[in-house]
């Protein structure tokens, strides 16, 4: 596991951008590179963990590596790499990836060949990824869903986050620029 996920959620964020998230789900591979994500702590009121542990939000007080889900409007599945030191509330939302590999089969969950991983939602569903997943070690070669090295982009930009009613103005949001 990278050194940087035991940092602070602002800091470990861009460091994600470029790394792969590979899932294997019902036997059948799919690939993306990481081009967008979002920092939250539990300082933030924006984030899950802000105003202490509930059973939704425990796997964020965990361990760094664990693989945080929740549901976004009840419908949509959103996956978020936990960071920080064991026992503080912090992940990093997961919200965007480039293809790389098993495009068809995303296209096929997704019911369209478009916007297959633009936003966290179109991301794990493209992925298969739900709630199942939820705890999972994304660096144990026996996981379903996991998180491979890639390569840091050249540049990104740092922004206000998307999405969110409180801590709007925090440029907690960083996306790869081409």
């Amino acid at each position: 596991m990278p050194e940087f996920l035991f940092g602070e959620a602002p800091t470990a964020a861009p460091l994600l951008l470029g790394w792969h998230l590979l899932s294997t789900v019902d036997g059948q591979v799919t690939e993306v590179e990481l081009t967008e994500v979002e920092a939250y702590n539990q300082e933030d009121p924006a984030s899950h963990s802000f105003g202490g542990r509930r059973p939704r939000n425990e796997v964020m007080y965990g361990v760094p590596g664990r693989l945080y889900i929740y549901r976004s409007y009840g419908m949509h599945w959103c996956a978020n790499v936990v960071c920080g030191p064991d026992g503080i509330g912090a992940a990093v939302l997961l919200r965007a990836g480039k293809p790389v590999k098993g495009a068809e089969l995303m296209a096929r969950r997704r019911g369209r060949s478009n916007h297959l991983t633009t936003g966290p939602g179109n991301l794990c569903q493209a992925l298969g990824i739900t709630d199942q997943h939820r705890g999972q070690n994304l660096f144990d070669p026996a996981s379903a869903i996991r998180l491979m090295p890639g390569t840091q982009p050249a540049n990104y930009l740092a922004t206000p986050r998307v999405g969110v009613s409180k801590g709007v103005e925090t440029r907690w949001r960083f996306v790869t620029q081409a």
